[in-house]
């Protein structure tokens, strides 16, 4: 596939009316071509226009039209794999052969996205049929669905180039509730996104869609994004980035003459507890299972488990000598961007000046924007004291608070803000103290792990990626799984419809097949 670096708006390749850039090869520090475009407020108008004149037709496709049009989109992400994978490595510094997975990942997201449109359980049908002899007044008919909330804004990840970005879950479930989708690429990857983005518009041409239910835009500065947000046809946001960042397009969203709800995800340390028994039984496994799942992506990950907590007793040693000896054997790695790379490096000052000692440190960097992977040790009263040491280094770092007995561990506990998630490594001897641990984690995170690490996550039906502020700006969703469908629809009641004015999933005959609660009882009638 050739690149030209234009925005793709629509059906049309849109050429830079507010400059353009290359991107960087951050392994080699050298630019890649082509030029890129930027575009402004004007082309966000062009898309926004074009998305609203499409909603109306795409969120009444049938749900084996729209299925069809997701599997499309997976058919054509596959045909360009080893394409796409080429050039987000260069743009990256990830191989080619971890981003094969990650195109994997999105492949499958979409089919499986597809199979939840099929099932048209999203909809949450509702049927109370109407009940004219009720005394001491009748009932009416009432149909309930959930429908797309209109055109959203998303905002392509730096960390995930594929999965998290142009073709990644946030597209693949607002494409399924049935919302066109304008895209702000990531200028980490304008390459790989210009490719995802064209895989996308060929799904669309494929399946006589309307031309406004995908477009791509790009900007250098703050800009575009802005004027995403305050677009009054955009109707949702999704973004996924720094607190700064999302807070920042979240206030915007509710500065609107109509607020719209901005899904962000943010910041989080996902911390590790390690109890007692645990620690004596299996504190070097865990130490090194830890440190592994740590340097992961060169620790470029939301979910990378950031702090690891233990009380001071037999096993502790064990677990910090086998964190330090993987933490020593890691040799210094690409980062993502030169950006990254800085504030990496300043949040490693900011840990020392903060009172956590360095006990290990990884090869020193070779490349320009390579980071050295680090590990650091804080006593828990420390810990307690100065809260800035609980905030999260994005990058290859760990920090390990040695704790003093179980009262101080329930003070770490509550300290913590909001995260994606917690992990506790006990065994049976530890429950006791994990009954009374677990309803702490419940109140500061949306997925609490036993005797694994956080990063990985699946994406399924009961996977939850999201957590209270500042994790995420709304708790009640998740960015990944199938039900983060729920955050782009909106129920409507249908009251004394005829059935030929219903919408399909809510008529007599219910010629999906979907499953809906009819008085309370729930069936496929």
């Amino acid at each position: 596939m050739e690149l030209t670096g234009h925005m793709l708006i629509g059906a049309e390749d849109v050429a830079a009316t507010a400059g353009s850039m290359k991107a960087l090869n951050p392994a080699t520090n050298q630019e890649i071509e082509p030029a890129f475009a930027f575009g402004g407020a004007a082309e966000v108008d062009r898309a926004a226009q074009l998305a609203d004149d499409a909603f109306e037709s795409y969120h009444a496709t049938s749900l084996a039209e729209r299925a069809a049009f997701l599997e499309r989109i997976a058919a054509g992400l596959e045909a360009v794999s080893p394409e796409l994978a080429e050039r987000t490595s260069l743009e990256t510094g990830f191989s080619a052969a971890q981003l094969q997975v990650e195109i994997a990942k999105s492949v499958t997201q979409f089919r499986q996205f597809a199979e939840v449109v099929r099932q048209g359980r999203f909809r949450q049908a509702a049927i109370d049929p109407a009940q004219p002899d009720r005394q001491p007044r009748a009932r009416m008919d009432h149909r309930l669905q959930k429908i797309a909330i209109g055109p959203v804004a998303i905002f392509g990840a730096s960390n995930f180039p594929i999965s998290y970005s142009v073709a990644g879950g946030d597209t693949a479930s607002a494409l399924a509730a049935g919302c066109p989708v304008i895209l702000k690429a990531h200028n980490a990857h304008p390459g790989a996104s210009e490719i995802e983005g064209r895989v996308i518009r060929g799904a669309i041409e494929d399946t006589g869609l309307h031309e406004g239910v995908f477009s791509l835009v790009r900007g250098g500065g703050n800009e575009i994004g802005e004027a995403l947000v305050a677009h009054p046809l955009i109707k949702g946001v999704t973004f996924t980035g720094s607190e700064v960042g999302g807070m920042a397009l979240f206030h915007r969203a509710q500065q609107r003459p109509d607020p719209i709800p901005v899904f962000t995800e943010m910041t989080s340390v996902n911390p590790t507890f390690v109890l007692p028994a645990a620690l004596a039984a299996r504190g070097h496994d865990i130490g090194d299972g830890y440190a592994e799942r740590m340097l992961v992506n060169v620790g470029q990950a939301c979910l990378k488990p950031a702090i690891v907590l233990a009380i001071h007793g037999p096993g502790y040693d064990a677990m910090k000598q086998a964190m330090t000896a993987r933490v020593q054997a890691m040799p210094a790695r690409t980062m993502l961007t030169p950006g990254i790379n800085t504030a990496y490096r300043r949040n490693l000052e900011r840990l020392a000046n903060a009172g956590a000692e360095r006990i290990a440190a990884g090869g020193d960097p070779q490349g320009a924007w390579d980071g050295q992977a680090m590990l650091f040790e804080v006593d828990g009263t420390r810990a307690l004291e100065e809260a800035s040491l609980s905030e999260e280094v994005f990058g290859p770092a760990a920090l390990l608070m040695r704790v003093k007995d179980e009262a101080q561990l329930f003070a770490l506990a509550r300290q913590f803000r909001g995260q994606l998630s917690a992990t506790l490594q006990i065994d049976a001897d530890d429950y006791a103290l994990a009954r009374r641990l677990v309803p702490i984690l419940e109140r500061r995170t949306g997925r609490i792990v036993i005797n694994a690490f956080s990063h990985p996550q699946e994406v399924s039906y009961a996977s939850i990626h999201g957590g209270p502020f500042p994790a995420t700006s709304d708790s009640r969703f998740t960015s990944v799984g199938m039900t983060a469908i729920e955050r782009f629809l909106r129920p409507v009641c249908y009251q004394g419809f005829p059935d030929a004015l219903l919408p399909e999933a809510l008529r007599h005959a219910n010629p999906a097949g979907i499953w809906r609660l009819t008085d309370g009882e729930l069936s496929r009638a």
